[in-house]
C-alpha cells in the first residue's frame, strides 16, 4: 500500500528544471520530522515548509498497488494533453519510504521519466532518470551522487562547502522559507557570487503562486 497526500500536475518551480511540465506526488511521511507542530523544535529537520501528513491533499489517498498509484498519475497527465515528455516527480516528506521497483517499473512501461526529491538518507531501490538530494545533516544521508543537489541555506547542521566533492551534475543553494526569507536569499546570493559551484535555486511556484 502507498500512503499519499496529494498528486497533482503542475509545473516544476525549483532547480535545474525549473519550468518543466510535471506530475507530482508527494508521499506521506518523513524519517526527519513527524509532520506535526509540536515535535518540530526537537526534528533533524525542523525548518520544513511542506504539509505532508495524512492523505486528505488533492487526490491523496491510499493506494493498494502500484497499478492503482500509476494509473491515477498517469491519468492526470493525459488530462492536459501535453504534448511533452510524460514526467513525475516523487516527492513528500521522504518519499523513498514508499517509492520502490515495482511503481517505477509501471510507469516505465507508460514512457514516463522517474524524478524523485529525497533528503538522501536511503538508497534508490533501482535506478531513476533524475535524482536530485537535499541533505539536511552533514553525516546523515548516504545517497551522494546524483543529478543535483540542493541545499536549503543557510543551515547550522551543514555547511556547502563539504559537500562540493560530491558526484553530482549541479549544486542549487536554496534560500530557507519563512520569516528570514529575505534575509536568507541575500546570503544565498552572496555564498553563490563567492562560491562559483553553487547557482542559486528560487522557489519560483511560491513567487508564481502555483502548487
Amino acid at each position: 500500500m502507498y500512503n499519499v497526500k496529494e498528486i497533482y500536475y503542475t509545473f516544476q518551480g525549483e532547480g535545474a528544471f525549473s519550468g518543466r511540465p510535471s506530475i507530482f506526488c508527494r508521499f506521506s511521511g518523513c524519517n526527519l520530522w513527524s509532520g506535526r507542530e509540536k515535535d518540530r523544535k526537537n526534528a533533524k529537520c525542523n525548518f520544513c515548509d511542506t504539509d505532508f501528513l495524512g492523505n486528505n491533499g488533492i487526490n491523496g489517498g491510499k493506494f493498494f498497488n502500484e497499478k492503482e498509484l500509476g494509473k491515477k498519475i498517469i491519468s492526470l497527465w493525459e488530462n492536459k494533453d501535453n504534448k511533452n515528455k510524460p514526467y513525475v516527480v516523487f516527492t513528500g516528506g521522504e518519499p523513498l519510504l514508499q517509492l520502490d521497483k515495482k511503481l517505477i517499473n509501471f510507469l516505465k512501461l507508460s514512457n514516463f521519466e522517474i524524478g524523485i526529491e529525497t533528503n538522501g538518507t536511503i538508497d534508490l531501490p533501482c535506478k531513476v532518470d533524475w535524482v536530485c538530494v537535499s541533505p539536511k545533516h552533514e553525516n546523515d544521508f548516504v545517497l551522494k551522487k546524483g543529478d543535483e543537489l540542493k541545499l536549503i541555506f543557510p543551515q547550522k547542521k551543514i555547511n556547502p562547502k563539504s559537500l562540493e566533492n560530491l558526484n553530482f551534475k549541479y549544486f542549487f543553494l536554496q534560500p530557507m522559507d519563512g520569516p528570514n526569507l529575505k534575509n536568507n536569499i541575500k546570503k544565498t546570493y552572496d555564498f553563490c557570487n563567492r562560491n562559483k559551484k553553487w547557482n542559486v535555486s528560487l522557489q519560483i511556484h511560491k513567487i508564481v503562486d502555483m502548487p
